[in-house]
């Protein structure tokens, strides 16, 4: 049976794809995993798991075309071009205001 192994190089980084063991059971896979990923403390922590048990996902609909969420959802330097421009009229406009 395959396991895939996951691991964690320090607390409150995210998991990352670490290998795949080739065990007879979950007991072994685990054993095989801390001394392959753990022995060295290059690990905080391990995730070991059936491959049968990963699932693979493609299709991320977007019914509320919420696409703004994402950072290329817009263009930001638009955004900040467009905010620059209006903090200078503001300041042109309240320049002209304090001359007058």
């Amino acid at each position: 049976m395959i396991f895939e192994v996951f691991r964690q190089e320090r607390r409150g980084q995210a998991f990352a794809h670490a290998g795949s063991i080739d065990a007879p059971d979950l007991e072994f896979a685990e054993a095989w995993a801390r001394e392959q990923y753990g022995r060295r403390q290059e690990s905080e922590a391990l995730w070991v798991v059936p491959r049968e048990a990963v699932r693979e996902v493609h299709d991320f609909p977007d019914e509320l075309s919420k696409t703004y969420h994402r950072v290329d959802g817009y263009s930001l330097k638009a955004k900040l071009k467009e905010a620059r421009e209006r903090a200078q009229t503001a300041e042109s406009a309240g320049a002209l205001s304090a001359d007058g």
